[in-house]
């Protein structure tokens, strides 16, 4: 199983719609999310600012922000397979 990470706020619509997305798509796709609020960590509020949603592969390298790109998922999760 591929594991990504979903860089978001609880309070941001385009950050829960994303993982609402991934949600959808992750079994069928054979990979799973985990869930960062930047608000959490100083550190990661800094890198991401007003940047996320951030997905991220399993190397922490940016797939998408802001929309899913599902041509961007597809060619990630090819590349780990």
């Amino acid at each position: 199983m591929i594991a990504l990470t979903l860089y978001g706020r609880e309070y941001c619509g385009l950050c829960l719609t994303m993982r609402d997305q991934l949600a959808e798509l992750a079994p069928a796709r054979g990979f799973s999310v985990r869930w960062v609020d930047v608000d959490d960590d100083p550190l990661l509020e800094a890198r991401f600012d007003e940047l996320v949603p951030v997905l991220a592969d399993p190397d922490d390298v940016e797939i998408c922000h802001y929309h899913l790109d599902l041509a961007a998922l597809d060619e990630c999760l090819a590349k780990f397979r």
